[in-house]
Formats: C-alpha cells, sequence, structure tokens
C-alpha cells in the first residue's frame, strides 16, 4: 500500500522496471495502465483478504448473485475514487509526466454483459461493498462481448468486442478452485450397500470451470467483495468416445461470448450449456467454501442467499438439488427444504417470448441427471396443487414442464422463496396477469423491489461538476447516503444555483458535443435541447415512435415556409441483437434520416439527428449528464423497470414517458409539473387488446400520421422504395402490436410541451433540480437495503 503521492511514484516506477525490464521513460503506456491497474488491485486485496476472514470469523451469511450479465464500466476510476486515492495517483503520474486520462481511456469496457439486466448488477455489487454488506456475483468470463458495433452505410455490423486484449487487470485466477461440470452421457440407476438409490452419471463429458475473481470495493469502507468469473477449460476426466479436436472447439465456444446466436439447434444447446456450466461450477465452489468453515450442509440455507438475476440461472434449483443427493447423500425433502429456503428469484420481464422455455429433449439429452430433477420436482408440485386446490387446470398451468418444454420462469418461482419484480407496476403485473395462479397460491413469496442506480458512478464520479454544485449547495452527506439529495428542493428557486446548474449543463453538452463529432462527424449545436433515446433497441421500447415523429418534424419544416423552434438534438445509441432484422432496419432508418438532415440546410438550422455506435457504459457516461430530456417511451406494462430513467434523473434531465415500469414511481415522486406524461396507460393497451384494435383505421382517420407512415415507402426517404417495407409491415400487416401509432398524436403533442419548457430557461432548470432531489430515491444502496433486510437476511460484516 502506499500512503502518499511519493510511495506510489517510488512504487510505479519500480513496477515498471520489474514487469517489463524497463525504465519508465521507456515503457510504453500499455505498459504503464497495465502496472497502474495491478496495483490498484494489489492495493485493494488488503481490504479483500480482511473481508474474506472477517464475513468468516463472524459465521456471516452471504449472498451470492448469480447473473448471466455484469456490465461493470471501466473499473479504475471507480476503484481508485471508491478507495480514497484517486488524487495521490493523478497527482503523483503527474509529476511523473504521465497523464491519467490517457490512461483511463486505454481501460476496455468488461465485456460480461447487454444491457440494463448486467448493469443493474453491477450497480447492486457497487451497493453491497459501499454498505459493508457480504454479496458477491458469480458469472462467466466472456472472451468477446456481445459485440462492437459499426455503422456502415447506415446499417449496423457487429464485429467481435475484444476486451481482454490488455487483460484483465482486475481478476485473480484461481485454479486450485477449479471444478469439473458434467454434460452429455446417461444416467444408470443402482443401490448402494444400505439400499438407497444411486445415480451414476456414464460416458458424461466433463468441462473444466476455473475461477478469475476480481475485487469490488465499496466506497468509505473497510469492504470489499468478490465477482467470480468462470472460465471453460479442458478436464481430464473425457470419455474414449469423444473426439478430442471437436471436444476443444465445443469448450471454446461455452466462454466465448454473452448470448451467443440460439436461432439454431447448435446456439440453443450452447445458451444451455452457458447457463448450466456457471450455475454448476457457482454452486460447488459455494458448497466447498461451506464445508471448509462448517462440519456439514445442514445449515447452508443459513449462511448462504443466492439470488437468481432473471431466468438464466434458474439451474441452480435443480443443480443444487443433485448436488446435496447425489454428492452429500441427502433425501428429497430435506434437500428441497434447504434448496428453497436458499434460493430468489428476480423476474425482468413480461413479455411471453422472453420468459425462457427450453424443449424437453435438449435439457434431457445434454443435462440428462438434471432433467430427471425437474421431472421430479414437477411431479411433486402438481400433485401438491392439484391436492390444495382440486384444480388440474391450475396444476398444468403452473407446471415446470409442459408443451414438451420446460419453462424455467415456473421451475423459478417453485423453488424460490422470494419471487420479485423490479418495479412497482411490473410486481403488479406479475401478481395479477402472468404468474397470477403462482400469487394466488404463493401470496408470500412475492414482493417488489423496485430497480435502482449506483449515484457514485452516475452521480458523483461520471459529472464531478454537478457534484462540486450540490456539495457546495447541500454538504456532501448525499455521497453516502443519497436520500440527502431531497435537501436540495430548499434551493430549487435559487436563481444563481439554476444559473449554474445550466452552466454546468452546457460543459457536460459540450464534452458529449466533442464526442459526437469524433464519433459520428456531426456538429451539434450546443443551445439545442439535447433529446436522448439510448436503450436496447426493442419493438417494445419502440424507437420506431421517435423517429416516427421526426419524420412528421422534417415534413413539417417542409411544408411550412414560417416553421420556427427552439433548436433540437435528437441523440439515439442502441444496439440491436444480430439476428433481429427489424431492430436493425430501424436503425438504417434513423441513421436515414440522420443523413437527410445533414444534407439540408433547412431542416439542420433547427434539428441534428444523432446515432451514436456502439453503445456501452463509458459512453452512457457522457451521454447521460450531458442530456435535457429523457425518452422512455415504451409501450405501457412492456418495461419491466428500466434504470436509465434514473440515470438521466440523477443528472438533471426531465423524463418524458409513458406510465411504464419505474417512470410510474417517478412521476409519483415528482409530479406532472416536473415531467411529461403520455399515452396509453396499462389498462387502456388491455381494453384495446381485448376490444380489437385496427392499424389501418388509425391511418384512416389521422391524415397527418398516414403521411408520415406513407414515407416508408414512397422513396422520400431512400432511392430504395422497399428499403423500409419491413417496418411498414410491422406496423400496418401486423398490427402495429406495440401501438406505435395509437400514441403517435399524444407523444408529438408531448414533444410541443417539452419545446414550450425549455423557452422558459429558469422554470427548466427548477423542473431539472427538483428532478435530481429526488433522485435519492432511486439509489441502488436503497434497493440493496430492503433486498438485504427483507429477502437474503445479512448484516454488515465491516470491523468498524
Amino acid at each position: 500500500m502506499f500512503n502518499d503521492k511519493f510511495d506510489f511514484k517510488r512504487d510505479f516506477t519500480a513496477r515498471i522496471v520489474e514487469k517489463y525490464g524497463r525504465s519508465l521513460e521507456q515503457s510504453h503506456i500499455t505498459e504503464r495502465y497495465v502496472v497502474l491497474g495491478e496495483m490498484i488491485r494489489e492495493y485493494a486485496s488488503i481490504t479483500w483478504k480482511d473481508s474474506k476472514e472477517t464475513a468468516a470469523s463472524l459465521g456471516a451469511k452471504q449472498m451470492y448473485y448469480f447473473s448471466m450479465e455484469f456490465l461493470m464500466g471501466r473499473m479504475l476510476t471507480n476503484n481508485m475514487m471508491n478507495l480514497g486515492i484517486y488524487e495521490i495517483v493523478r497527482d503523483g503520474l503527474a509529476e511523473l509526466k504521465i497523464d491519467l486520462n490517457e490512461l483511463e481511456e486505454l481501460e476496455s469496457d468488461p465485456g460480461l454483459g447487454n444491457g440494463g439486466l448486467g448493469r443493474l448488477a453491477a450497480c447492486f455489487l457497487d451497493s453491497l461493498a459501499s454498505l459493508q454488506l457480504p454479496g458477491n456475483g458469480i458469472t462467466i468470463r466472456y472472451e468477446y462481448g456481445l459485440f462492437k458495433q459499426k455503422i456502415e452505410d447506415g446499417y449496423q455490423v457487429e464485429v467481435p468486442d475484444q476486451w481482454l486484449r490488455l487483460g484483465n487487470v482486475w481478476e485473480v485466477k484461481k485454479p486450485k478452485h477449479g471444478v469439473d461440470v458434467p454434460f452429455w452421457g446417461h444416467i444408470e440407476m443402482g443401490r448402494n450397500e444400505e439400499g438407497k438409490t444411486i445415480y451414476e452419471h456414464v460416458d458424461a463429458e466433463y468441462v473444466r470451470a476455473v475461477p478469475a475473481d476480481m475485487p469490488i470495493v465499496g466506497r468509505g469502507t473497510d469492504i470489499t467483495n468478490t465477482l467470480r468469473l468462470w472460465t471453460a477449460e479442458a478436464s481430464e476426466n473425457l470419455p474414449a468416445s469423444k473426439d478430442f479436436s471437436q471436444y476443444l472447439t465445443e469448450l471454446s465456444e461455452i466462454t466465448q461470448n454473452v448470448y451467443p446466436d440460439d436461432t439454431n439447434e447448435h446456439g440453443k444447446y450452447l445458451r444451455l450449456k452457458q447457463q448450466y456450466f456457471f450455475v454448476s461450477a457457482g454452486l460447488q465452489a459455494l458448497i466447498k467454501a461451506h464445508l471448509r468453515v462448517y462440519p456439514d450442509l445442514k445449515n447452508f440455507h443459513e449462511k448462504v442467499a443466492i439470488q437468481l438475476n432473471d431466468t438464466h440461472p434458474v439451474f441452480a434449483i435443480p443443480e443444487l438439488m443433485r448436488l446435496l443427493m447425489d454428492e452429500h447423500n441427502f433425501e428429497w425433502q430435506q434437500a428441497w427444504e434447504i434448496v428453497t429456503q436458499t434460493i430468489a428469484y428476480t423476474n425482468h420481464t413480461v413479455l411471453s417470448e422472453a420468459l425462457e422455455r427450453w424443449p424437453v429433449e435438449y435439457v434431457q439429452k445434454l443435462l440428462p441427471r438434471i432433467y430427471m430433477i425437474i421431472e421430479e420436482i414437477n411431479r411433486r408440485h402438481m400433485q401438491t396443487v392439484y391436492r390444495q386446490t382440486g384444480n388440474m387446470h391450475i396444476a398444468n398451468d403452473t407446471a415446470a414442464i409442459k408443451d414438451g418444454q420446460v419453462h424455467m420462469a415456473n421451475l423459478a418461482i417453485i423453488g424460490s422463496y422470494s419471487v420479485n419484480g423490479v418495479a412497482r407496476l411490473h410486481t403488479e403485473i406479475l401478481k395479477n396477469d402472468v404468474f397470477n395462479e403462482f400469487y394466488k397460491l404463493y401470496p408470500e413469496r412475492f414482493n417488489n423491489k423496485t430497480n435502482g442506480i449506483t449515484h457514485r458512478r452516475w452521480l458523483v464520479y461520471s459529472n464531478p461538476q454537478l457534484t462540486q454544485m450540490l456539495i457546495d449547495t447541500i454538504g456532501d452527506d448525499f455521497i453516502y447516503d443519497p436520500i440527502q439529495l431531497e435537501k436540495l428542493v430548499d434551493h430549487i428557486d435559487d436563481e444563481d444555483l439554476q444559473n449554474r446548474f445550466l452552466k454546468i449543463k452546457d460543459e457536460r453538452k459540450q464534452i458529449l458535443i466533442d464526442f459526437i463529432k469524433k464519433e459520428t462527424g456531426i456538429d451539434v449545436p450546443k443551445d439545442s435541447i439535447f433529446d436522448t433515446l439510448a436503450k436496447r433497441l426493442h419493438a417494445y421500447k419502440r424507437q420506431l415512435l421517435k423517429a416516427l415523429s421526426i419524420i412528421y418534424l422534417i415534413q413539417k419544416i417542409k411544408s411550412e415556409p414560417d416553421f420556427t423552434m427552439i433548436k433540437q438534438t435528437f441523440i439515439f445509441a442502441a444496439k440491436a441483437a444480430p439476428g433481429y432484422y427489424f431492430a436493425k432496419q430501424v436503425i438504417k432508418l434513423i441513421t436515414t434520416l440522420s443523413d437527410i438532415v445533414e444534407n439540408d440546410p433547412e431542416l439542420s438550422k433547427f434539428i441534428k439527428v444523432v446515432f451514436i455506435p456502439n453503445h456501452r457504459v463509458t459512453v452512457a457516461e457522457i451521454l447521460m449528464n450531458a442530456t435535457d430530456v429523457s425518452q422512455q417511451i415504451s409501450t405501457a406494462g412492456k418495461e419491466a423497470s428500466g434504470t436509465g430513467n434514473m440515470k438521466f434523473m440523477m443528472n438533471g434531465a426531465i423524463t418524458v414517458g409513458t406510465l411504464d415500469g419505474a417512470n410510474v414511481e417517478i412521476d409519483e415522486l415528482v409530479g406532472p409539473e416536473h415531467d411529461i406524461i403520455f399515452g396509453l396507460k396499462v389498462e387502456e393497451v388491455n381494453k384495446l387488446r381485448m376490444n380489437g384494435y385496427s392499424a389501418q383505421k388509425e391511418l384512416e382517420k389521422d391524415p397527418v400520421l398516414a403521411n408520415v407512415v406513407k414515407a416508408l415507402l414512397d422513396g422520400s426517404l431512400h432511392p430504395n422504395k422497399d428499403e423500409f417495407k419491413l417496418i411498414y409491415e410491422e406496423l400496418i400487416y401486423k398490427n402495429d402490436e406495440y401501438f406505435v401509432l395509437k400514441d403517435f398524436q399524444p407523444y408529438i403533442k408531448a414533444m410541443e410541451e417539452v419545446q414550450e419548457r425549455y423557452a422558459d430557461p429558469k422554470s427548466w432548470a427548477r423542473t431539472c433540480l427538483y428532478n435530481i432531489a429526488k433522485s435519492g430515491f432511486f439509489s441502488s444502496d436503497r434497493t440493496i437495503e430492503e433486498y438485504a433486510k427483507e429477502i437474503w437476511d445479512i448484516r454488515p460484516t465491516s470491523k468498524y
């Protein structure tokens, strides 16, 4: 450890020589980055060791967050800030004539996720450590990220996301903790000497799972938790019949990248492999760790809480049963009581197509013992439900196996003691609609835990100008207790503060302007409204609605000679899944609109359209604190929660949105004078679906809308009239599934209201400040405290 910049300079210079055999002056910038990262990791290792020893000595219950994704973002700055050594390192490097910012720019975003699911998991880890709670993450060490997005001729092109090109300075590989994970083969039953049935996995193909651990550093605490990443390596347990070269090829695919294409059989098996691989490895390691402290596993549920982040890790339920029964000789009922007091499940979607279902034959072939256990879980569940209700329909409706498929969400609810949604509206939909039969059977299991974000990364570290303004105004208590942001309410009418906020927003806009120019070549005017829609591209998130509103504006500007408006820059950032052709065509539509505006001075004096490629955490950190208007326009009832809405709000953006997900709670907190809500509500959406809805009739009764939609086909946007035919067909022939057309006019009115409000800078600033004041409610610290008390029953383990 180094205590000042002099210690740091000495150690840093020596490390360069020791690691690379070169002087500091001769060293390459990448070598300097690697040495710095390793020094920070080792600095954290002191509290890392102490945290593990303290938890063990206290016999503390610990939580393990199983998730396919942890979208961590760059960690160098975050870790130095949390450790309280940022200034020491910055000043020390400066005296060595090294710019810390240049080293920070070398760090890649870890390619361990895709979107909100993974970012939520990362926020939770930060909050757990900062709240001194013993909570750790478990996932896969993906060799490549989802993909790096390029835009070529307006189309999305996917290239490998090589996030490990400089290695991962934060990880410590732990081969001694490796375990074997079985696939394929078949099960043979027999009896042991005591007459108990035993299950032998014959001709299994084993994969060696080897962990690498990353420290998760808390702010202002002595707690450092762990994110464990599992890598697939060759096992010595290989059937003689297996071709070795084929085995190595299949082995490398398991941890190659997150969410491989599953539109074919090979891809489906690969996803199944990934899901089972990391939960089996994680559980085996947890059991071994438990037995190093306790004599047996009878108290496993008293010392371990497992949270399943969506359905991807649900194989943890039958796998823990397998380990307890087959490896540790528990009887079914005793094992089931441990499992169902250990595992909790978070649901993240109400979309039926996103509730995972796997063909029975796939699970049966790839995971034969696991399938047997799922069958028995299902048999006992259906028997219990029928005995309780006398209704076979309810038993079938809640079954884990039906219609030739394993229903992972049903299995999760059956095997968990807690089932939570991630926003109040979302949880009510789960209880009253999606899982209504389950809710009637087990009402005590269902609860809400509205998502949250770590204010440390998304405000304190990424927006130092705004943070300093807040410290000067209300003190720095909010850094440790984000609810203290509410003190700002007493100051929102201060004109000097309003002006200072607007000046800070301009500073942040300039940073984004420079970034946009570098990435896209587009010049964005600072005196325009920065209007942002940044989230994964999907039909229900309705980037198309935004695009149609821009077509409307283009038509209006061109048709009305006296038209005027406050300048507005429409910013999009989104990745489309490689096989999701509709979403990729929406990107092409947005980039086409951008080209049209850039090449027409009459349009570009009023509006700009920007598509930022390769959206990731690092981009979001620049984008969210420069934004004026946060677009949260998903179809009501479809977005589980959202966390982007919270990040924008915390940085003083005004929400334009539907009453969907956490928007409902934002609206309740700030009130209609501090946000802009439009469009159909959930009950109205349901009523339209029930009573019948015609996209064609929407066009017939609204000539303005009809003219906008017509542009998709008439060649006014693209010389190839068929370029956007798929989008047109999605709207008309698929009957506008997500009510883009129905919500079009309400959305246009909402955007007109944005113009009206922005015209009064003081009132706008007041509204932005009020949003910041209320944003502390959406801190992940608050969310984690609720999980810790109400679900996990874990307590702080700090020595202080």
